[in-house]
């Protein structure tokens, strides 16, 4: 049949059997349509209260906030805690979001910190020279601290450890009140997306989000 010109691809006639398709290759034999999965890739503006889980019996679900024909096929990118808001991406293209969470490509994670007590310079320095975390025995990353005001810092992570920022800040015993994800890579939750709405990303955000952002 590729010898015979009857296979398309992303509309193109190919004869290569060695052709790497995946998924979302756009497939027809003689005019017929044998594959055409759609990628999609959303952002939301995630609430305080609402979890990051596909179903759960006591919250409600990011899921349950998607206005979308295909919610049900979609799984999330990098979860935030019940009481963090902000950026959340959700997506059915395995390999994007696999990507994008891997350490390897360092994509880094921006948020907003509310704290109950003044954050002093010497934070920086100690977030900077990552922690030792005796339960997992490991040492955080480098973390970038930036001091915004007294009680609110904006944070850096390249990677996730579980309430890793909480117990950073834990280590000056001072509590987090609020914790706002703005940014991931070079993509930053639309200041016009209202809380609870989402919406696709632009081809342009699909592909720069891998940008490192500190280069």
């Amino acid at each position: 049949m590729l010898a015979q010109k009857r296979i398309q691809v992303d509309g193109l006639v190919v004869d290569d059997i060695g052709l790497i398709i995946n998924k979302f290759s756009q497939i027809e034999l003689d005019g017929q349509t044998l594959q055409a999965n759609k990628a999609y890739y959303l952002m939301l503006h995630k609430p305080i209260g609402v979890v990051c889980a596909t179903k759960d019996e006591q919250h409600q679900t990011v899921i349950d906030l998607l206005e979308h024909p295909a919610k049900n096929e979609l799984h999330i990118v990098g979860r935030l805690d019940l009481n963090t808001s902000g950026l959340v991406l959700l997506t059915n293209d395995s390999r994007w979001s696999e990507r994008l969470m891997s350490p390897e490509h360092k994509v880094a994670k921006k948020y907003l910190v509310t704290l109950a007590n003044p954050v002093t310079p010497d934070y920086i320095k100690a977030f900077a020279e990552g922690m030792y975390f005796e339960f997992e025995d490991i040492t955080t990353l480098p973390v970038k601290l930036k001091i915004i005001s007294d009680y609110q810092v904006e944070v850096e992570l390249l990677e996730g450890k579980y309430h890793q920022i909480k117990r950073m800040f834990g280590r000056f015993r001072n509590p987090v009140i609020g914790l706002h994800r703005y940014a991931i890579g070079n993509l930053t939750l639309d200041e016009t997306l209202l809380v609870g709405v989402s919406r696709a990303l632009t081809t342009q955000q699909v592909t720069t989000i891998f940008t490192a952002s500190n280069e």
